[in-house]
């Protein structure tokens, strides 16, 4: 505070050490000024402020969920330069959270709907492409030539890479999650307090923890949990407030409920801690035990292979008249989307199939399937512990039946 009981101007005082460092800060245009001018008037932004906003750079990960509040809100406030890493295309099921696309842009890849989307909030900010996945072979050279990583993905590999990343190279990592009604968000700057891994040591085991793809997310969350993320990075460039370092702030929308938790540093942490043994990247699919960022029957665990029949295999076996028994292991509520009645399929979901197998036949050759192949393919080998052998998986679930098949079938 001043003499007078007013917070001085941003850049009046010293800058707090979490604060993204600043060098020759470059001028606002008339038009800028126009622009910006609700956030000129506030003496915690102000002229240095906004020139602090025009002088960084930031890295999103992934342009869905979470990126499409970032990309939006952060060339809003004038972020002179985003980045966005992603490699996927617009599809319809994308279209009721990812709000940096629309209808016309299903089918076109993500990054240049959202750099056209971004470029008409604000055409004086840079943005730039990654069309990639980020890997442990590119990630450095990729987050290196920015200020700050925002973590916008929805995989256990791609969060473990990018902490790493960040840790080695010195750079804060926005983190947010999300899932059905719930959310997450942190500020990790190995430099000033703990790191992802000081909170998650080791990910879950394969399957532990259901996908958005899997288990759903409300259509609004990813814009409440994405325009925290965006907060946070702008505090962290305008030095301003106190970010959410050493903090988890947990969200649940159906309770409407906040809360945080203290986080310590953890000085066993293999990353940031004073004797580290992770000082380079790994395998983080190795580490996280799947083989594919994606749902898919290999990511299941076990030992034995699982077997599968591909859903143009089944067709043709069900026009044979082939005698197949189809065992839909979803849920109830996902059977109502779509299923496969039509063709005999019953429901059994995964997690009452054990206290239903009397229902079923040894004897019988049984397919199994469920929404992309990965719950299907625990649920295969549970019958096959239980004593069943002729058992199938369908590859890729009903989505790829739909795909392959049937498309008049709706998709989700």
């Amino acid at each position: 505070m001043s003499d007078n009981g007013e917070r001085p101007a941003s850049g009046a005082g010293e800058a707090p050490p979490w604060a993204i460092p600043a060098g020759v800060l470059p001028t606002l245009s008339r038009e800028e000024i126009e622009r910006y001018s609700r956030h000129l008037i506030m003496p915690e932004v102000g002229m240095t402020g906004q020139r602090k906003l025009k002088d960084a750079s930031v890295l999103l990960v992934g342009a869905g969920g979470l990126g499409s509040p970032l990309g939006l809100y952060l060339a809003a406030a004038g972020i002179g330069r985003i980045g966005i890493v992603d490699f996927d295309v617009v599809d319809h099921t994308n279209l009721h959270r990812q709000l940096l696309h629309g209808t016309k842009d299903v089918g076109r890849p993500k990054l240049d709907s959202a750099r056209d989307r971004i470029r008409d909030v604000n055409p004086n900010v840079r943005v730039e492409t990654h069309q990639l996945r980020l890997t442990s072979d590119n990630a450095m050279e990729v987050i290196e030539g920015y200020d700050i990583v925002v973590d916008g993905t929805d995989n256990f590999p791609t969060r473990y890479l990018t902490n790493d990343a960040c840790v080695i190279l010195g750079k804060p990592n926005v983190y947010g999650s999300i899932f059905r009604f719930e959310g997450q968000v942190s500020v990790f700057d190995a430099r000033h307090g703990p790191c992802y891994r000081c909170l998650f040591r080791q990910p879950p085991p394969p399957g532990m923890v259901p996908s958005c793809a899997e288990g759903g997310v409300l259509g609004v969350l990813p814009g409440i949990i994405g325009t925290l993320q965006a907060l946070e990075t702008i505090k962290l460039v305008i030095g301003e407030g106190e970010p959410l370092i050493g903090r988890l702030l947990l969200f649940d929308a159906l309770a409407m409920e906040w809360r945080i938790l203290r986080l310590r540093q953890n000085p066993d942490c293999p990353v940031c801690g004073p004797e580290p043994t992770v000082t380079e990247l790994i395998d983080y699919l190795e580490f996280c035990g799947v083989s594919d960022y994606e749902e898919g029957a290999d990511a299941a665990g076990g030992g034995e292979e699982v077997p599968e029949i591909s859903p143009r295999e089944l067709r043709d076996r069900l026009e044979r008249g082939d005698r197949l028994r189809i065992v839909d292991v979803r849920q109830e509520h996902e059977w109502e989307i779509v299923n496969l009645g039509d063709r005999g399929a019953t429901l059994i979901p995964l997690d009452s199939l054990l206290e239903r197998i009397s229902e079923l036949d040894s004897a019988e050759e049984i397919v199994l399937h469920c929404q992309g192949g990965f719950r299907s393919a625990k649920a295969l080998r549970q019958l096959r512990d239980a004593g069943f052998r002729k058992l199938w998986n369908l590859q890729g679930g009903i989505l790829a039946w739909q795909k392959e098949v049937d498309p008049s079938l709706p998709r989700y």
